[in-house]
């Protein structure tokens, strides 16, 4: 069933959730804030870990290499969550684990 929701989801929809829920604290043009510029967190993340994160950042932190939680929960439908994973996963055409060792 993940792999139908990564199918279908909606960019433009992941962009209205991430105007409503995330640009607070996360930019998308390197212009700071208290959360990581969601372009690093594209270029270093798989949609699956973004995924994960957003639905439960206090147990996912440490996997993440953070030393301590600033996220808190957020109140989205799983359709809202693959929707913004998506849109955060395409704002980097190349990622870090896509480089030759």
């Amino acid at each position: 069933m993940i792999c139908a929701s990564f199918v279908y989801a909606d960019i433009k929809n992941g962009i209205y959730v991430y105007k409503t829920h995330c640009a607070n604290c996360h930019s998308v043009k390197m212009e700071g804030g208290m959360g990581r510029d969601f372009n690093l967190v594209s270029y270093d993340r798989r949609k699956e870990q973004i995924v994960s994160y957003i639905q439960n950042p206090s147990m996912n932190f440490r996997e993440f290499g953070y030393s301590a939680n600033a996220m808190p929960k957020i109140a989205l439908d799983e359709e809202d969550i693959y929707d913004v994973a998506e849109y955060i996963d395409s704002l980097q055409k190349f990622k870090k684990w896509m480089k030759k060792q």
